[in-house]
């Protein structure tokens, strides 16, 4: 069993700009890419709730302009 304190994690994000954390070392699911950012739970989860300031896709703002036009 491993320990949670000593698991590392991975900030990965998908292309409409949502981001999540991932075990280190496992492959990432498909659609997602490494940020750059490893570290623990809490300072993955930490990094997120700092930088992720909307959790709308990154489409969102397109699609209501041309639903505006």
């Amino acid at each position: 069993m491993t320990n949670q304190i000593d698991d590392q994690y991975d900030v990965i994000t998908n292309h409409q700009g949502h981001y999540s954390i991932w075990p280190s070392g496992k492959e990432i699911p498909l659609g997602w890419h490494p940020s750059g950012i490893s570290g623990s739970r809490e300072d993955s989860l930490r990094y997120i709730s700092e930088v992720w300031t909307s959790t709308h896709p990154s489409s969102l703002p397109d699609a209501m302009k041309s639903a505006g036009e």
